[in-house]
């Protein structure tokens, strides 16, 4: 195992740690997995409750947040780690290309550009890359939160 790896799993630790201690607190259960990928600390809550995900995942979102502030004040520096509840994220990047593709169908069949409705960076980054992989070129417009995806023929 690499020094960067071993590294972001001390910052799953940590990350772990401070959640287990908030699900007590809440009195939530969920089971705590820390894993690295794609160059970042993962932190999975298999848990039945949406409670933490929240509408659109914005308590989700706040969670990860904390948690990344978390890795700060111990570590001294930022953190990309991924913090998923309930197996929200994955569903969200299933729908998110799911209608990237949809973009991309009616892209290509009427040329006319398509924007979608607003996404974090995050979302719009899961978008641009399916447009990519499309051979399609997209960019992103607006001011966050209303910051948004336009697919467009090269």
């Amino acid at each position: 195992m690499s020094d960067n790896q071993e590294s972001l799993l001390a910052e799953g630790d940590l990350v772990a740690d401070y959640l287990e201690e908030l699900l007590d607190i809440a009195d939530l259960d969920g089971d705590i997995e820390n894993s690295v990928s794609e160059s970042r600390a993962h932190i999975v809550i298999d848990t039945e409750s949406e409670l933490l995900v929240g509408k659109d995942g914005k308590v989700l979102d706040a969670l990860q947040e904390l948690s990344r502030l978390v890795v700060m004040t111990e570590t001294g520096h930022r953190s990309r780690l991924m913090l998923d509840v309930a197996g929200y994220r994955e569903r969200r990047k299933a729908e998110l290309i799911a209608m990237a593709k949809d973009s991309i169908a009616d892209v290509q069949e009427s040329g006319d550009p398509v924007r979608l409705m607003p996404l974090n960076a995050y979302e719009r980054k899961i978008v641009h890359d399916e447009v990519a992989a499309a051979g399609l070129v997209s960019e992103s417009e607006g001011e966050p939160p209303h910051r948004r995806v336009v697919v467009q023929t090269p």
